[in-house]
C-alpha cells in the first residue's frame, strides 16, 4: 500500500512537470527543456535529479536533449542566457537617467523575466549551495550576466574599473535576490525597496570617493 502511494505521487509530480513544460514553448526543445528542469526542481530538488528525469518530463528522448545540453550546469547557463535576452529585449536604457535609475531599471527587468521560475530557482540555489563546484559556476554565469546589466546601463566593464563594477553589482543584486525569493507581494514591493536602498549606498559612497583629495593633493593633480 505504502509502496503504491509513494508511486501515485512521484506519478503526479512527473505528470505536473510535463505540463509544465507542455504549456509553453512546444516547438522550441530548448524552453521545453527549460521549463521542465525548473519545474521538477520546484518539487524535487536540483541535486539529484538526472538529465534523463529532465527529458522525459519534457517529453524528449535524451538523444534530443544531450546535444542542446549535455548537463545540468549547461541547462542553468541556457537559462542564464534566456533571461539575459529578455533584460536586454526591451533595448538599452535612457542615458539622460541618473546612473542609479538605469541600474535599478534593468535589473527590475531581470527580476520580471525570473518571476515565473522562482519556486524552482530557489530550489536550485539552495542546492547549489552545498556544492562548492557548482556554486563556482553560478558566480561565472552572475559575472556574464552582471556584466551585460552594466553595458546595457551604459556602464563599460573593461579594465579594473570594470571588474569592480561587476563585483559591486554582483553584490547589490545577490542581496535583492535573497529578498526577492521570500516576496510574497505582486508588484515585488519588498524586492525593489532592497535594490533601492542597496543602489543608494553605492551612490552615496561613489559621492564620497569622487569628492575625497589625498592630503597635499592640489585640484589640478586630482583632474590628472
Amino acid at each position: 500500500m505504502v509502496k503504491k502511494a509513494a508511486g501515485k505521487k512521484a506519478t503526479g509530480k512527473k505528470t505536473s512537470a510535463k505540463k509544465a513544460a507542455a504549456g509553453s514553448g512546444k516547438g522550441d526543445p530548448t524552453r521545453r527543456i527549460i521549463e521542465a528542469a525548473f519545474a521538477l526542481a520546484a518539487e524535487r530538488g536540483w541535486r539529484d535529479l538526472s538529465l534523463a528525469e529532465i527529458a522525459e518530463a519534457a517529453g524528449l528522448p535524451l538523444s534530443t536533449v544531450y546535444p542542446v545540453f549535455s548537463s545540468k550546469q549547461a541547462i542553468l547557463n541556457g537559462f542564464t542566457r534566456q533571461v539575459d535576452a529578455a533584460m536586454l529585449a526591451e533595448g538599452a536604457e535612457d542615458m539622460d537617467l541618473p546612473a542609479r535609475d538605469r541600474l535599478f531599471d534593468m535589473i527590475m527587468r531581470r527580476f520580471d523575466a525570473l518571476q515565473p521560475y522562482k519556486e524552482g530557482l530557489g530550489a536550485i540555489l539552495q542546492d547549489q549551495l552545498r556544492d562548492p563546484l557548482a556554486t563556482c559556476c553560478g558566480l561565472g554565469r552572475l559575472g556574464r550576466s552582471m556584466a551585460a546589466t552594466l553595458e546595457a546601463a551604459g556602464f563599460s566593464t573593461t579594465g579594473c574599473r570594470g571588474v569592480l563594477r561587476i563585483k559591486g553589482l554582483s553584490a547589490i543584486y545577490l542581496s535583492a535576490v535573497r529578498v526577492w525569493l521570500r516576496d510574497d507581494s505582486e508588484d515585488m514591493a519588498k524586492t525593489m525597496a532592497q535594490l533601492d536602498k542597496q543602489l543608494c549606498r553605492i551612490d552615496s559612497l561613489i559621492g564620497r570617493l569622487k569628492s575625497y583629495r589625498p592630503r597635499g593633493q592640489h585640484s589640478g593633480e586630482a583632474a590628472a
